[in-house]
């Protein structure tokens, strides 16, 4: 089962999803974290590295009724060159509320 997460205005099916609360060092505040895995074709990768380099997002998830502005604090992908057609990559993203 998927979960949509949106980020700005892209929808991204994520097949993991996992919230977390951490803690600011210097606020103390709590913060919203999440984690998220998800595919990438090859169709798509141009268009979601683009995205990602922006670096801070308005991250939504409707499902969980979660709204907040947040920054990359973690991404990884089992592949780097999805240039090759019928190519799919696993993204590893953690996103933290900015404080």
């Amino acid at each position: 089962m998927t979960i949509q997460v949106h980020l700005n205005e892209t929808v991204i099916e994520a097949f993991h999803f996992m919230e977390e609360h951490v803690a600011d060092s210097v606020s103390k505040k709590t913060l919203q974290k999440i984690i998220i895995d998800f595919n990438v074709t090859s169709e798509d990768y141009h268009d979601i590295a683009v995205l990602l380099y922006g670096m801070e997002f308005r991250v939504q998830v409707p499902e969980k009724n979660l709204d907040f502005q947040a920054a990359i604090s973690n991404y990884s992908t089992d592949t780097t060159n999805l240039y090759n057609p019928n190519e799919v990559a696993d993204y590893h993203l953690e996103l933290t509320e900015k404080a």
